[in-house]
């Protein structure tokens, strides 16, 4: 008797020690899978190594590293998995950790609510690469979000992609060698400040894509640093961002109610701050429209900036022959250019956008007949549109 009783004595032992032994990888699965609300999941220190994608899709979970550069979970053998981790939950925070070289998006949250991102490094080891995943940080129809004390590098897409959301706060980050560095895209209502954006294709863009029912507006962003912006468009041809010109610093396509102040903005080869309309986008005629879709950028308050060098070397060839014939082979396009084209039934509105900087000139480069008659009036731009009231969030 005593034979049949103490195998399965032992047989749970052995099994509860290989449990307690298993590698980190496997029980920070497990944690996942059978997370419950409340749970905190602890990363300790070290390189902890990844082939297949993570989940979590319990609300009210807390992921929590010990430091950006210390708990770094690694996809760099990632065999199957379209994310690092993949967040179907509300009530989430991820802090104090990396995620490197996935396969695909790095940190995708979907679909949640009341969401937190903390000091948390998304990173393409290898540098700018094609064959990188498109979005580092990427929270995707959420509301009540905030990034904060991030860092994003190395994606072929965007370093911080918030995209169909709400309510949304970008602050304290450093994106740098994105084709994106920080991006905001059919998205209502968000506050991009105290970030750092520099050597990526574009710095901070603020989009409307033409197909996503929800259209973006009310964005501010200011307290910026965004500079150098001049990489390579490493973009997977076709995609949207595949058609931003290097040089390009604070990038509007398509989205109303945008305000730009208080930035610092420098040597950004194409331009400091480009305004285009969806008929400018390389996807243009290409993508079915959405019913609310509206094109044209409108409502765009431009004011307090410090901006200064940038403009000698359009990343665009039409960008060129603009300079070329307005400036100069030597010379360089102004701090903001606009391809110029408006809404043929709001013509006269001269709320389209809004600047109010001294000794800085906006070129319309008349994109709709085909650069003809680029040019500057800075009296037609001489308005001012009611400002946004701050981002307000329920989580901290």
């Amino acid at each position: 008797m005593r034979k049949l009783i103490f195998v399965p004595i032992l047989l749970t032992l052995a099994l509860f020690q290989a449990c307690s032994e298993a590698p980190f990888n496997e029980k920070f699965r497990l944690a996942l899978e059978t997370a419950k609300p409340g749970d905190i999941i602890e990363v300790p220190e070290g390189i902890h190594s990844f082939k297949r994608s993570l989940v979590l899709n319990t609300d009210g979970v807390t992921i929590r590293g010990v430091g950006i550069n210390r708990s770094i979970l690694s996809f760099k053998g990632q065999i199957t998995g379209a994310e690092g981790l993949s967040v179907n939950a509300s009530d989430f925070v991820i802090e104090d950790l990396a995620i490197e070289d996935t396969i695909g998006d790095a940190l995708k949250v979907n679909e949640g609510n009341n969401i937190i991102i903390r000091r948390v490094r998304t990173e393409w080891t290898n540098g700018p690469d094609v064959k990188n995943g498109a979005y580092g940080i990427y929270p995707v129809q959420t509301t009540q979000t905030l990034v904060e004390e991030s860092v994003a590098i190395g994606a072929s897409d965007a370093g911080i992609y918030i995209g169909q959301s709400q309510q949304v706060i970008v602050r304290n980050c450093r994106a740098e060698f994105n084709v994106a560095g920080i991006e905001i895209e059919n998205t209502i209502h968000a506050d991009v400040y105290n970030n750092i954006a520099t050597r990526n294709t574009g710095g901070i863009l603020v989009f409307n894509m033409p197909q996503i029912p929800q259209r973006g507006h009310s964005t501010r962003v200011y307290d910026n640093d965004v500079f150098e912006n001049n990489t390579e468009n490493f973009a997977t041809p076709g995609s949207a961002v595949s058609g931003v010109p290097k040089g390009s610093g604070i990038l509007i396509n398509s989205n109303d109610k945008v305000e730009i102040f208080n930035n610092r903005i420098r040597d950004n080869d194409t331009a400091n701050i480009v305004i285009s309309s969806y008929f400018s986008a390389n996807y243009a005629g290409q993508r079915d429209l959405a019913k609310e879709f509206d094109p044209y950028p409108e409502d765009i308050f431009i004011y307090g900036n410090a901006l200064s060098g940038g403009g000698t070397a359009p990343g665009r060839d039409y960008l060129v022959m603009v300079r070329d014939a307005v400036y100069g082979q030597q010379g360089a396009l102004p701090d903001i250019i606009w391809d110029g084209v408006v809404n043929p039934e709001n013509t006269d509105n001269p709320q389209v956008i809004c600047v109010e900087q001294d000794d800085v000139d906006l070129l319309s480069i008349d994109a709709a007949n085909e650069f003809a008659n680029p040019s500057v009036d800075m009296q037609r731009h001489n308005c001012k549109v009611p400002k946004l009231s701050p981002v307000e969030l329920g989580v901290d």
